[in-house]
């Protein structure tokens, strides 16, 4: 539901066309909106979500609009981003949106220091307000044109912008040195195995899938290489156009707060269906999270190769029909 919305609506605040809403999930009910709002979500299942309900769905966007809504995201510089974009693309007002856990005291707190804001208004743990588009009053906040960690391209918001995951790096020391010739590396990021991967000579192909095209991007600077192709899909119901030797993958496990083990499982699930008969799959996985027995149920053999007490590694070979 987006009950804040429904709030703000009934006090004072109005909406025109062409509307940009940015980043909604899909919890937040949009049926309040005028009819022919475009929603901005670049997190492919969410974006399948409001396609499906019709709405006119991006995964970005940068043209002009009347007004705009943004929906806060937990990562501060990915919401500071995210208002600058809005405020430099609307000509009317911009709408901010946001639960407490996400952090929108301190965001309104800071937009208050440079532009007047009406409401905000309070209610079910979070806070609404929205304020006169201006292109310059934020304009320090937007998302660095280049962000370089460890010698790859990053950005604010996508999954371990600020270096390399340490659990990523250990599924690399994991792997062999010969890898089979056609590789999936599923929920990619922004593409750290895959461009590793790709300097092996074994490696005719490397298919990176995922879901975050914030992410996507990144991943078509850091593995730039002929041999990779991209796809922003959902890993879980992704299909590989060619049969797959060798799977490897760091699945995430939440899309919230709260840890979700089906994730993953859904990740193990999909490597097993797109693997030939003798492929492989390499993952790595926080070492709380149960992911054996699924494993077992979609692979002949699977061994714990690798592991510390933060992280462990599998090799999991001959998946089952």
């Amino acid at each position: 539901m987006s009950p804040r919305l429904e709030l703000a609506l009934q006090n004072g605040l109005s909406l025109s066309l062409p509307l940009s809403v940015i980043c909604p999930v899909p919890g937040h009910d949009l049926s309040v909106l005028p009819q022919g709002a475009q929603v901005v979500q670049p997190f492919k299942p969410f974006h399948d979500h409001f396609a499906a309900q019709g709405f006119d769905t991006v995964p970005e966007t940068d043209g002009p609009c009347q007004d705009a809504i943004v929906f806060l995201p937990r990562a501060k510089a990915l919401a500071r981003a995210m208002i600058h974009l809005a405020s430099s693309r609307a000509r009317g007002v911009v709408v901010i949106d946001g639960a407490k856990t996400d952090g929108v005291d301190s965001i309104l707190k800071d937009v208050r220091k440079r532009t007047s804001v009406e409401g905000p208004l309070s209610k079910a743990h979070g806070k609404i307000f929205w304020f006169q588009a201006d292109t310059q009053t934020f304009a320090d906040w937007a998302a660095p044109k280049t962000q370089m960690v460890d010698g790859y391209h990053t950005a604010p918001g996508v999954f371990s912008a600020d270096g390399i995951d340490p659990a990523s790096a250990m599924l690399l020391n994991a792997l062999p040195a010969k890898l089979g010739p056609h590789v999936a590396d599923l929920g990619a990021g922004w593409g750290y195995l895959t461009a590793e991967i790709l300097e092996r000579d074994t490696v005719k192909s490397v298919h990176l899938v995922e879901a975050d095209n914030l992410a996507l991007n990144c991943a078509r600077i850091n593995a730039s290489d002929p041999k990779a192709r991209f796809y922003w899909a959902d890993a879980v119901t992704w299909t590989a156009p060619e049969p797959i030797d060798t799977v490897v993958m760091n699945p995430p496990f939440h899309t919230s707060r709260s840890a979700d083990p089906t994730l993953g499982q859904g990740f193990i699930i999909a490597a097993a269906r797109n693997l030939t008969r003798n492929g492989t799959l390499w993952m790595v996985a926080n070492r709380h999270l149960p992911y054996e027995t699924t494993l077992n149920e979609q692979f002949t053999q699977v061994n714990e190769v690798a592991g510390n007490n933060r992280f462990k590694v599998f090799q999991a070979t001959r998946p089952r029909r």
